[in-house]
Parts: structure tokens; sequence; C-alpha cells
């Protein structure tokens, strides 16, 4: 009796500083999340550079995190910042009447009647849709040009929380086969499904961030070619906003050129209405519907629908970490019923 009250409350209290210790954390997850998908992606170069160099595992650690900053952070942190310095010009464009957001639906409706119609049939009145877009973009460009003040102003966190990303991230690439066996020893759900939870969280966390990021990049930089060859405004904000919206499977980028296109054509300018219509929908469109399957779907082994749902699920709970978060839950998900199927119910 003793022994069992003595067991019982050792748990409690495990559990307790187990809980206790992730809220000391709660500030870096961020940093810890990133850090863990870096690592589970560049792990496979980390074991190809220890094959060659030989047992080095710091110089194989650090050679595969100065790569990883020169293909990933390094273009991320150049592109964010064109991202947001041409954010805040936008916002002053819109602030200084330059740029009228609601003079854009206005076109849109005069010069698509049909397109009008259509919408009052939903109940949707273009009147207030043209008021609601105004505001949505003067508040997106004023959050972009207050997020710019606060990175400035912010810059020793914003650096602090990279170089602990980094930092953990330098130890995760040494110590990560260790720590792997040290929780499949530590934890009470049998080896061979602690294996195979692992081995589905590498699977999923390295396809939906390697995949999303890469359909991301290649939709963002077509969409941004496309608006830079044809001379529109700010093609690298519309561009990096298409890789953003890319996330999103089945839509995406579309949200941006398909309206564009539409107010290229209020204007009278059908020639280059119809090359970013055409372009939209042939390359950028084929970009995501075959880059995704191969990239996301397939190495996930879950079907298109749910990664389509879980990302969205996801993204709307958790931000931007969702987009891989989404797709690992739904894959655990998917893992514990196998199990379960296969041991529990045969």
């Amino acid at each position: 009796m003793q022994a069992k009250l003595e067991q019982r409350f050792f748990l409690l209290m495990l559990v307790l500083v187990s809980l206790a210790f992730g809220w000391v954390l709660e500030p870096f997850w961020g940093s810890i999340f990133w850090a863990c998908a870096i690592t589970v992606i560049f792990y496979p170069v980390q074991r190809l550079l220890l094959g060659w160099i030989g047992d080095r595992p710091n110089t194989a650690a650090l050679l595969t995190l100065v790569m990883c900053v020169l293909v990933v952070v390094l273009p991320v942190l150049a592109i964010s910042t064109a991202f947001i310095q041409e954010g805040a010009l936008f916002y002053d464009k819109i602030k200084s009447g330059e740029i009228n957001p609601a003079e854009f639906i206005e076109t849109i409706r005069q010069a698509f009647p049909a397109f009008t119609e259509l919408l009052n049939r939903f109940g949707i009145e273009t009147g207030e849709l043209r008021e609601r877009v105004s505001s949505a973009a003067v508040e997106a460009s004023r959050m972009l040009a207050k997020e710019a003040l606060a990175i400035g102003q912010n810059t020793f966190g914003f650096v602090l929380d990279l170089c602990l990303m980094l930092y953990l991230a330098f130890f995760l690439l040494r110590e990560g086969h260790h720590l792997v066996e040290l929780m499949v020893k530590a934890l009470p759900l049998g080896d061979q499904r602690e294996r195979l939870l692992f081995a589905k969280f590498a699977e999923v966390t390295r396809a939906t961030v390697k995949g999303n990021l890469v359909v991301a990049v290649v939709q963002g930089a077509l969409g941004g070619f496309i608006f830079w060859l044809l001379e529109l405004p700010a093609p690298v904000l519309w561009g990096v906003v298409m890789a953003f919206l890319s996330l999103l499977p089945a839509v995406g980028a579309a949200l941006v050129w398909a309206p564009v296109s539409l107010y290229l054509y209020g204007t009278g300018e059908w020639v280059v209405g119809s090359i970013l219509l055409a372009y939209g929908a042939l390359v950028i469109g084929l970009a995501d519907n075959i880059l995704r399957p191969l990239l996301v779907g397939r190495d996930t082994k879950l079907p298109d629908y749910l990664v389509l749902f879980s990302t969205l699920g996801g993204l709307s709970l958790m931000g931007i970490n969702g987009f891989v978060l989404g797709p690992m839950v739904a894959a655990l998900f998917l893992a514990f019923w196998q199990i379960f199927m296969e041991e529990f119910n045969p």
C-alpha cells in the first residue's frame, strides 16, 4: 500500500514538474519548434557529412548549420525585409490617396455588372464589400508599417530568438539520435510504437516544411516575376503575399492574381490582364497542382483533402506554425488509430 501510494505521488509530481518546465519554456516555444523542424529537415545532411569527414559530430553539425543559414535563414530574412519595406511604402501610398482600394472594387463593379448581380444574389452588397476591402487594405498595410517599426525597435529580441533557434538546432543535430533513444527509453508506450511515432513525426515535419516552403517559394517567385514583368506595382510585396497565401492548398495565390486580372480588364488593359490570367492559371496554378501532391501528400501519405483541412485548421488555431503542426496532428492521429486497429482490435 505504501509503495503504491509513493508511486502515484511520484507520478503526480512528475506530471506537475513537466508542466512547470513547459510553462517556463513557453516564451521560447517558437524558437524550439523551428529548431526541431530545422533538425529534422537537415538531419540527412548531417548524416551525409559524418560519412564524409568521419566521427566528428561537432564539425558536421556546424557545417550543417552553416548550410542551413546560407540556404534558408539569410534568404528568408532578405525577402522579409524587402516585404516589410514595400508594405510600409504601400501603406504610405494608401494614406496619401495615391492608391485607393475602394476604387479598385468600383472599377471591377462597373466593368462586370453581371458579377455584381451574382454577388447581390448571394446577399453581398458591393458597397459594403468595397468598404470592407478598403478598410482591410488599410489595416493590413498599417500592420506592416507597425511591424517594420516593431522589428526596428525589437531587433535585439528578434536576433536573440534567432540565435537561440540556431544554438538549439546545433545541439539537436549533434545529439538528435541520442535524444530520440533517450525518449524511447523514457516513454511508456512500447519501444516499437514510439519509434513508429517518432518516424511519423520526422516524416510529416520534413514533408510539410520542405514541401510547403518549396511550393510557397516557387509560387511567390513566379507571381512576383510576372508582376515585375508586367510593371505592376510592388512585385516583391505581392510575391511574398502570394507565397504566404500558397500555404492554403487549392486557392492560395489566386486570391491575388485573379482580382488583379479582373481589375486590369476593368481598366481596359485587356492584353496585360489576359497575360496575367493565363500565367496565373497555367503556370502558378500548375506549380501548386503538381508540386504539392508530390512533395506533401505523397511523403506524408495523407489524402489531399486531409492535408487541406488539417493545414487550414492548424493555421487558424496556431498561426504560421500551424501549417506544419496541423498535418502533423493529422498524421499522428492516423498513426495512433493504425496501432489501435492492429494491436487492440485486429
